[in-house]
Parts: C-alpha cells; sequence; structure tokens
C-alpha cells in the first residue's frame, strides 16, 4: 500500500526530495565587495572608539583595524556618552584591545555610522573564532 501524504509528513525521511547531501569544497576566486556606507553623511566630530591593534579576522586579510569597525569601516556615534559606544567600548575592553573614545577624523579612514551600519543589517568582514 503506498504511503499518504500525512504518513510522509510524520516520516521526513521519506519524503520527496530526501538524499543524501554532499559537502564538497567549491573554492571560487571572487572579488569581495565590502558593504560601504554610501549615506554621504559627514561623522568629522562624531565620536569612535580607538584600540589597540585588532587584525581583520576574515580569513587571508591583512587589514589591520585601530579602531572599533565593521567592513574595515570605523563605526562613529554622534555622542560620547551614546550607550551603544559605551556597551562596543565595555567589550573591547573585555577582550583585551584597550579603547578609548576618541573624536574621529577623517584620517583614521572611511567610517559609517553606528545607526547606518545597523540599519544595513550589521554587515561584517570576519568573525573571530572562538
Amino acid at each position: 500500500m503506498p504511503m499518504s501524504d500525512q504518513d510522509r509528513r510524520l516520516d521526513p525521511g521519506t519524503g520527496p526530495g530526501v538524499g543524501v547531501i554532499e559537502a564538497t569544497d567549491q573554492s571560487v576566486d571572487v572579488e569581495e565587495n565590502l558593504w560601504t556606507d554610501d549615506s554621504g553623511e559627514d561623522l568629522q566630530g562624531w565620536y569612535c572608539i580607538a584600540t589597540d591593534p585588532w587584525p581583520c579576522p576574515a580569513e587571508g586579510c591583512g587589514f589591520v583595524a585601530n579602531h572599533i569597525t565593521a567592513a574595515h569601516l570605523v563605526i562613529c556615534w554622534p555622542e560620547m556618552d551614546d550607550p551603544n559606544l559605551l556597551t562596543h567600548a565595555q567589550i573591547a575592553k573585555e577582550v583585551g584591545r584597550n579603547p578609548r573614545v576618541v573624536e574621529y577624523q577623517t584620517g583614521m579612514g572611511a567610517a559609517c555610522s553606528y545607526y547606518q551600519w545597523i540599519a544595513a543589517g550589521r554587515p561584517v568582514h570576519g568573525i573571530r573564532a572562538s
């Protein structure tokens, strides 16, 4: 007797499309496109978190950050006492980055607003292994 649709739903091992997934390494040379803050907002005079040098965790990336960054952009906040800035500074302290709140200057590198970064889905270049 053939299995009913109800029985298939109850036993996922017999449903349509059931099979073996084979993991393979299919590395492809693809040029990475990092997220950029294209808002055009001038962040001069905002605040950021300077840190001891911290290498990008993405495999093969030679970027070394001297600030809290996301996708190699210095993250900036409009106020020195912004609760989100202070939270990120505390996290940086806990992992030994020696954080210091400083006024952002364009010479520090490309930057983005913390809130633009959040709105963009918090893009990053790499995540440090636990």
